[in-house]
């Protein structure tokens, strides 16, 4: 009798045979469930509070201010099989009269979107604009119909299929009359421009950040301290009597050197993709006892003391085995794949070709692109939050205000979208902690 496992594997190669090795990979290791080990509030669970779902998140801001549940859009989850939304054709509610002072409103309203995040519109007070989507202050000359405009706003797809503008008024975020209001406002934005006064008001001739300064030094990025106090937890045993030194003999600066360049990486023992972070919650507990949950102090730490001993080496990443190349497949459907009430997705924001937003501003802030190598500079310290990020918490931030549940910060889904960005980083130097905004 053949072993389940080898009849698997036979069937595997059988199937490459027919459709290819890639197809092969993706029978051969789908992702395993994972329970999450991380802190409570990064497991992006629902829970009841004053009679009402509520997804928990972090307290801290930005995500303290953001806490409806929005369960009833789908999300990044493997197992989250719901289609878009669908798409609708509507007409102008002929009942409804619009108001272009409501609809400026409307339209700068930071709750609602706001517009101006992706358009440009006239007035010395838009700040900040972003340049994603087309500059409206000369709509009103292009002679779309009143029914035109409010479809575009209801629902766009119905009128341009591939637009990563969201369906405002099939998701139900602004109303039929909100959307009649806009449409008025839109209509006065005609005739000639006055005159720029300020060029950074404009996303089109905006200076674009030149960064803050050199991350490696320890007066100008809080982050470096943060990482050199996970020195004494390197030495310190735990309750199974083992320190991490007692392993990696050395020191961290021999034993760690280079380690970083192969994370993420697919780990048998486990069965999954692994950034740094995610290894180092499974492994300290297993070998020394010590806890060091997904988004806590202490894995932070210590996961920017051990990047810190590959600083200046290329990435580099297993991307040719088999569970590498499925786990890619996987992180590439995730970073295509729309979710949330805006029906949005990574690719949205982070691919540099026309009609995306990659090297554009949303707002004030210049989306990174795909092929940057997004991924080589973190964990890295935010300077609006004062706070050190990983990558897991930037991903559950993306999804917060495009009206999503975050994944738990440890999930298989983002370990695998991480690893896919990773990817592009393939060669190019490690430098963490780095520094954003």
């Amino acid at each position: 009798m053949i072993p389940n496992t080898k009849r698997f594997v036979i069937a595997g190669v059988f199937v490459a045979g027919a459709f290819g090795l890639a197809s092969c990979a993706d029978v051969l290791y789908p992702p395993v469930k994972w329970e999450s080990k991380a802190l409570p509030e990064a497991q992006g669970k629902v829970e009841i509070k004053d009679g009402k779902p509520q997804h928990v998140r972090y307290k801290e801001g930005p995500f303290s201010g953001v806490r409806p549940d929005f369960s009833q859009f789908r999300t990044q989850a493997y197992d989250d099989h719901r289609p878009e939304p669908a798409i609708r054709k509507v007409a102008m509610p002929k009942d409804l009269k619009g108001n272009a002072a409501e609809g400026r409103k409307i339209y700068m309203n930071r709750g609602l979107g706001p517009c101006t995040g992706c358009h440009l519109i006239r007035g010395d007070d838009v700040w900040p604009a972003g340049n994603i989507g087309p500059d409206h202050q000369k709509l009103g000359d292009a002679g779309y119909s009143d029914d035109e405009l409010y479809q575009m706003i209801y629902d766009i797809r119905a009128v341009y299929p591939e637009s990563i503008m969201p369906p405002w008024g099939s998701a139900g975020i602004l109303t039929p009359q909100q959307i009649v209001h806009v449409v008025e406002f839109l209509k006065t934005q005609k005739g000639d421009l006055p005159p720029e006064k300020d060029p950074q008001r404009d996303p089109n001739t905006r200076a674009k950040p030149v960064g803050f300064g050199d991350p490696l030094d320890p007066t100008n990025n809080p982050a470096l301290l943060a990482a050199e106090s996970a020195e004494k937890d390197w030495a310190r045993k735990g309750p199974k009597g083992k320190a991490c030194a007692d392993c990696h003999q050395g020191g961290v600066e021999k034993a760690m050197k280079g380690v970083a360049t192969r994370y993420p990486r697919y780990v048998g023992e486990y069965r999954r993709i692994m950034a740094m972070e995610d290894f180092l919650q499974s492994h300290s507990p297993a070998t020394t006892g010590i806890d060091m949950p997904s988004q806590s102090d202490i894995n932070l730490n210590m996961s920017m003391l051990v990047k810190l001993q590959s600083n200046g080496m290329p990435l580099n990443l297993d991307l040719t085995s088999l569970e590498s190349r499925a786990a890619l497949k996987r992180g590439e459907a995730t970073f295509n794949k729309r979710s949330g009430q805006r029906n949005h997705a990574c690719a949205d924001c982070h691919l540099e070709e026309p009609g995306k937003g990659g090297n554009k501003f949303l707002g004030g802030r210049l989306l990174a692109t795909l092929e940057s190598g997004m991924m080589n500079h973190f964990p890295l310290w935010r300077t609006n939050f004062t706070k050190v990020w990983d990558p897991r918490k930037r991903f559950q931030w993306c999804m917060t205000p495009l009206g999503m549940n975050y994944l738990a910060a440890d999930s298989v889904e983002y370990a695998e979208l991480e690893f896919y960005l990773s990817s592009f980083g393939q060669g190019k130097p490690l430098t963490a902690p780095g520094i954003r905004h």
